[in-house]
């Protein structure tokens, strides 16, 4: 009920009138049936202008962090992940796979789209990063087709750290369904969902026209968090020889 009311009354409105979201290939979303809605993630707000578009509900999962804040706030975040049809799962700890895996498997079974992020999370430079397999393992265990899908500039009306989008039009290119039925029953091989994930990763990579980088964003994220932390110490003990120096 309030992911309609916000998708269809109170916020999307405002949202189509402001940004007016340019959409290609939105003729590839079926009608009904289950399917795996495979996006880049260059910016937060690639989960409001992604539900946005499609006219069927997209479910993504989000840390149960975001569901349980108390305050404004609290309510605020909540609010937020339950309009845009996200729901809460546990990404702590070693089981958050599993977690992950198996809400994406019942939302499939009850023939609901399921939203996934390959990259596992939001780009940190604007290229396109090695994909983690689970949804690789997800499209054979369900047998569902995964439909690739490219945020075409939704990073450069709010990058990261920017708290609203700026003004301008959204673009999002939407690929063809692709069928992984020729692997049924390779599930759990290890191999078989490398290649299927590596193939999802290039069917993005052409829509978006992205710089491919062969390594995990989480790795890049981190090792720019760490140069960045190097950066502001080695600045810190500049300026304290300086004081130093003119004391």
């Amino acid at each position: 009920m309030l992911y309609n009311a916000l998708k269809w009354v109170v916020v999307g409105p405002w949202l189509r009138m402001i940004y007016r979201p340019k959409v290609e290939g939105l003729e590839n979303i079926p009608a009904h049936g289950p399917a795996i809605v495979a996006s880049n993630h260059v910016s937060f707000s690639d989960s409001i202008f992604l539900p946005l578009v499609v006219r069927r509900k997209i479910v993504f999962i989000a840390k149960s962090e975001y569901f349980t804040g108390k305050g404004l706030k609290g309510w605020g975040s909540r609010t937020f992940f339950t309009g845009v049809g996200a729901i809460p799962v546990d990404r702590s700890g070693g089981r958050s796979a599993h977690a992950a895996l198996e809400t994406g498997m019942r939302v499939l079974r009850e023939g609901e789209l399921f939203g996934i992020y390959p990259e596992g999370t939001r780009s940190p430079d604007g290229k396109l990063y090695r994909g983690k397999t689970g949804v690789a393992r997800l499209a054979l265990k369900s047998q569902t087709p995964v439909i690739p899908v490219a945020m075409l500039n939704t990073g450069e009306l709010q990058p990261i750290g920017k708290r609203l989008p700026s003004i301008g039009r959204v673009r999002i290119k939407i690929g063809e369904p692709i069928d992984f039925s020729r692997y049924t029953g390779m599930a759990d091989e290890r191999v078989v969902e490398r290649a299927v994930t590596d193939e999802i990763m290039y069917a993005l990579m052409e829509l978006s026209g992205q710089d491919y980088i062969d390594e995990y964003a989480s790795k890049s994220r981190a090792l720019k968090r760490q140069a960045d932390a190097s950066a502001a110490q080695a600045e810190a003990v500049r300026a304290q020889r300086d004081r130093d120096a003119g004391g």
